[in-house]
């Protein structure tokens, strides 16, 4: 799979490329099961819709054909100034009644499947020109999550899903209902052993177009335009003179803003510019409501730094200095990295070597031979175990700011 993956990746070049998706975008998208002609985009474009989930890979994909879906089709369609939500339909849960592909119950069993299909995911993703930075939704349907075993499973998965599609410099996205895979994900938002995905793609069909998730998601949960709502299911729209079966979605979308800096400097009320914009899509991503991210230090961006001193066990002095910027840029699951390790959680891990050595570190989501040296050089320092690799005590050191 890992020679696939390569294969894909270093041919994407020779193939239209059409950029990182669905890129920023804040409107209606539809999806259907498939892969309308582009005679019928170009009739759609008379529709509220201008964005659209394609349904790119997976062995429970419901339309396994899709003869338009090709990289042309994807290159014509984003130069119309179409948004496209790459969709990845894999295993499902190991206790639905309604899907027969699905993956192990046992969790280190699920955790593997969904590496290989977040592999495979990317794979897909780059042989229609999808570029690293692309989002991949991962499909996971309605499953019974009062069930602890089953839930724990699906964890398990959509963190291996995270893992491998991040370790390939794409984005994680998942799709789900909004009373199962979604709730259960903001369950462990903030967890140690479970990867959050980048976006959440929800069902809850309610017929309101907003991004509200209502009591299943709180507000400050992927709250820096990193929220789809399929709010309405199964129904058949005509534009153009065309008709298609589809289900409606309410889309806020961006990619991150820059986090990547040779130094972190110190910051308070009052300062502004890129770090501090840094700073405020960091505080979001951790739960924290900072206000909008726009480079200006105020009242909701200080009382977010406060709230996360405390959590932390740092003074809560609302100073963003070492320790703070350090805890915040390691913020996040904690997966084992070493040398050979690449993506972008080893991005995570160069930027809090960075903040907490005082001194630059190539931020490139390799870990070569200067990562291992900035890791040793950390774990001295801190009165770690040496060894040059980043595991739980590495990890707890850097989130707890030291």
């Amino acid at each position: 799979m890992a020679g696939l993956v390569a294969l894909a990746l270093a041919t994407v070049a020779l193939t239209a490329s059409a950029g990182p998706q669905p890129g920023a975008f804040l409107g209606k998208a539809f999806d259907t099961c498939d892969t309308p002609s582009s005679a019928t985009m170009q009739a759609w474009l008379s529709s509220p819709y201008r964005s659209i989930g394609i349904y790119i890979g997976g062995d429970g994909r419901g339309c396994k054909t899709q003869s338009n879906l090709t990289a042309a089709w994807v290159s014509e369609q984003v130069s119309e100034g179409w948004h496209l939500l790459p969709l990845y339909v894999g295993r499902q849960a190991p206790c639905t009644t309604s899907q027969s592909f699905k993956m192990s119950a046992d969790p280190a069993t699920a955790r593997a499947q969904g590496r290989a299909e977040g592999g495979d995911g990317v794979s897909k993703a780059a042989s229609l020109g999808l570029t690293a930075g692309t989002v991949i939704y991962n499909d996971m349907e309605h499953y019974d999550s009062s069930n602890t075993a089953c839930r724990i499973a699906v964890l398990s998965y959509l963190t291996g899903w995270t893992e491998r599609v991040h370790e390939l410099s794409y984005l994680s996205g998942v799709y789900s209902g909004a009373a199962s895979g979604i709730r259960d994900l903001a369950g462990v938002y903030r967890s140690a052993t479970y990867a959050r995905p980048d976006q959440i793609d929800f069902a809850w069909w309610n017929g309101k177009a907003d991004t509200d998730a209502g009591s299943y998601v709180p507000a400050t949960y992927w709250s820096n335009h990193q929220r789809i709502h399929q709010y309405a299911g199964d129904h058949h729209e005509t534009h153009g003179g065309r008709t298609i079966n589809i289900d409606s979605n309410s889309v806020d979308v961006r990619p991150p803003v820059n986090r990547d800096f040779s130094a972190y400097p110190t910051l308070r009320r009052d300062s502004t510019g890129p770090a501090v914009s840094a700073l405020q899509y960091l505080l979001k991503d951790d739960g924290r409501d900072a206000g909008e991210v726009d480079g200006n230090f105020g009242s909701r961006t200080d009382a977010a730094v406060k709230a996360f001193q405390s959590a932390h066990a740092l003074a809560a002095d609302g100073e963003v200095g070492r320790r703070t910027w350090t805890a915040l840029l390691s913020a996040g699951w904690q997966p084992n990295l070493q040398r050979g390790s690449t993506g972008l959680e080893v991005r995570r891990l160069q930027r809090a070597l960075t903040a907490a050595l005082g001194r630059p570190i190539g931020i490139d989501g390799d870990f070569g031979s200067g990562t291992e040296q900035a890791v040793r050089d950390y774990q001295t320092t801190r009165g770690l175990s040496v060894d040059g690799e980043v595991g739980p005590q590495t990890w707890i050191a850097l989130q707890t700011g030291q």
